[in-house]
C-alpha cells in the first residue's frame, strides 16, 4: 500500500511539473522560468518516486510491475488533471487506451 501512495503523490507532482503552464496564464511566463519551475517540482517528485520504487522492490514487486503500475496511476492522474485543470474533454479513446494499460497490469500481476 505505501508503495501505491507514493506512486500516486509522485505522479500528481510529475504531472504538474510537466503540464501546469499549459493552463492559465502559464504560457506567459517565459520558457527557462517554466522550466526551472518544473525542475524544482520534478525534484520533490523524485523523492517519492525513488523511494516508492524501492519499498515496492523489498516488498517483492519486479521492476516490470512496479514500471506498469507507475504508467497506470500516470494515466490516471493524467486523466484527471486534463479533465480538471486543462478542461479537456474525456473521449472514447481515454478510455479504450486506460482498458489497455490496465489489462497490460493484469498481465503483470497474474499469478504474483
Amino acid at each position: 500500500m505505501a508503495t501505491i501512495l507514493l506512486l500516486i503523490a509522485s505522479n500528481i507532482f510529475m504531472t504538474i511539473a510537466w503540464y501546469w503552464h499549459l493552463g492559465k496564464g502559464g504560457l506567459e511566463k517565459p520558457l527557462l522560468t517554466v522550466i526551472l519551475i518544473s525542475w524544482a517540482i520534478a525534484g520533490f517528485e523524485y523523492c517519492l518516486a525513488v523511494p516508492a520504487n524501492r519499498v515496492g522492490f523489498l516488498a517483492g514487486w519486479t521492476p516490470g510491475q512496479l514500471k506498469i503500475a507507475q504508467e497506470a496511476i500516470a494515466l490516471t492522474v493524467f486523466g484527471i488533471f486534463m479533465v480538471a485543470v486543462l478542461g479537456e474533454a474525456l473521449h472514447w479513446r481515454h478510455f479504450a487506451a486506460f482498458a489497455c494499460i490496465m489489462a497490460a497490469v493484469a498481465f503483470l500481476f497474474v499469478g504474483k
